[in-house]
């Protein structure tokens, strides 16, 4: 009787021990619960403390705290607006992109207070999946095709107007190919005057300055695909992604290069699941995000660890890389990378 209960002791001792890396890093994420019905795509951190996000039911939240408080707007006349996608560029100016159709693009110069409609494009098939600034005057904003050719509008003056580039010079898509506009981060900078973008559904591809190149994906169907791309530099970035009716599928879901995209290769232990975002944070540290958790890389995407199974849309590392904020359905979060204890130290690079 006595050699019984020590095993039974020993097992329950073995099974609270094996759970602790989950839910004791799982922890480490602080979250706060959104009251609004709304699902959070778009995020722009300015610094450590100033956040902003956007999403659906026209919401619109600004933190100026480090994500401690937030300040929420649902902007007049756009109750039933997705805005997918926001740009920050202090605590009082940010541009907030609404997928289509019609797509809108408004402006912000007092907080979110106002908000000025300075984009309009009711084209039939018009959707807007992402913007992207190079500084605080020039950007982007690209959207899925139309008459075969994905659309692209450019600013030079903070996103007060915008331009569409021409047909002629709008890159080609194939058919069944498009862009998912889960977290606003499918396109990238790379230098002052330079983006990077991936395509998904029929046909997976990576678009450069010089044309594009096929991923090696063979996996064609119209749900899945890249979903974001994260650069570091001119030689590596890394793309996440798969089939976001699969939240647990692991296959295709992360590719990595440091040529430059010439060459992509899977990770030899991806994330846990399908990913809609993932971002640089310093060094060779990067982090992801999906529907069924969190995953952290210290070896720029060769290995990945989980670290939460708590689900988000979309994340954003501060650029000291100290700090990175998540959102996701009803809710944010906040992990303070410190707090993080990883398993290879000297794999990080301060």
């Amino acid at each position: 009787m006595i050699h019984c209960m020590k095993k039974k002791h020993f097992i329950l001792v073995l099974f609270w021990w094996l759970l602790l890396p989950v839910t004791g890093i799982a922890q480490h994420i602080i979250e706060t619960p959104l009251s609004q019905p709304s699902s959070l795509r778009g995020m722009s951190v300015v610094d450590a403390q100033t956040v902003w996000v956007s999403g659906s039911h026209g919401m619109v939240g600004r933190s100026v705290d480090g994500g401690h408080h937030w300040e929420w707007t649902q902007v007049k006349g756009f109750e039933k607006s997705e805005f997918r996608d926001i740009e920050a560029f202090d605590r009082q100016t940010a541009i907030i992109m609404s997928i289509g159709s019609p797509a809108y693009i408004l402006r912000t110069i007092d907080g979110g207070t106002n908000w000025n409609v300075v984009f309009t494009d009711s084209t039939p098939g018009m959707f807007l999946d992402a913007m992207m600034f190079w500084n605080s005057q020039s950007g982007m904003v690209i959207g899925d095709p139309l008459q075969e050719r994905f659309y692209i509008a450019r600013t030079f003056d903070g996103g007060k107007t915008w331009t569409p580039i021409t047909e002629l010079k709008r890159p080609e898509a194939l058919p069944g190919e498009a862009l998912f506009a889960a977290s606003g981060s499918n396109i990238g900078k790379v230098s002052s005057s330079e983006a990077v973008f991936v395509t998904g559904g029929s046909h997976k591809r990576f678009f450069h300055k010089g044309g594009s190149i096929r991923l090696p994906v063979n996996d064609t169907t119209s749900t899945s695909g890249p979903n974001s791309i994260a650069v570091k530099n001119k030689k590596t970035m890394i793309i996440v992604g798969g089939d976001y009716l699969q939240k647990d599928e692991t296959k295709h879901n992360c590719y990595t290069t440091s040529d430059g995209g010439k060459n992509w290769r899977q990770s030899q232990i991806p994330p846990t699941g399908y990913r809609s975002c993932i971002d640089h944070v310093r060094g060779n540290i990067w982090i992801t995000c999906g529907l069924n958790g969190v995953d952290i890389s210290y070896n720029n995407g060769e290995t990945w660890e989980n670290i939460s199974t708590s689900g988000f849309h979309t994340l954003r590392a501060s650029k000291d890389g100290r700090v990175v904020y998540f959102a996701g359905q009803r809710k944010t979060g906040k992990l303070i990378m410190s707090d993080l204890k990883p398993k290879d130290q000297r794999s990080i690079k301060k």
